[in-house]
């Protein structure tokens, strides 16, 4: 995986509405994740396995950071 892939992620990640990455199961937001970075550019089989479980391992911490953009600032 790239630096670049990995930033593209990131970027998707922050951008998408938290709402999006909280309402959908695990599989289909890693499912959903991964069109979105394919809409960009093209990924090869062997980019598209490491990435999908690149995302699957950080599930939790993109959840964690949505529910964090949930919460109004005081």
């Amino acid at each position: 995986m790239t630096p670049r892939m990995l930033r593209q992620l990131w970027s998707l990640i922050e951008t998408t509405q938290a709402h999006v990455l909280l309402d959908l199961d695990d599989k289909s937001l890693v499912q959903w994740l991964l069109r979105q970075l394919q809409d960009g550019r093209s990924l090869n089989p062997e980019e598209d396995s490491v990435m999908n479980d690149y995302i699957n391992s950080r599930l939790p911490l993109i959840r964690d950071l949505a529910q964090h953009r949930m919460v109004p600032n005081h």
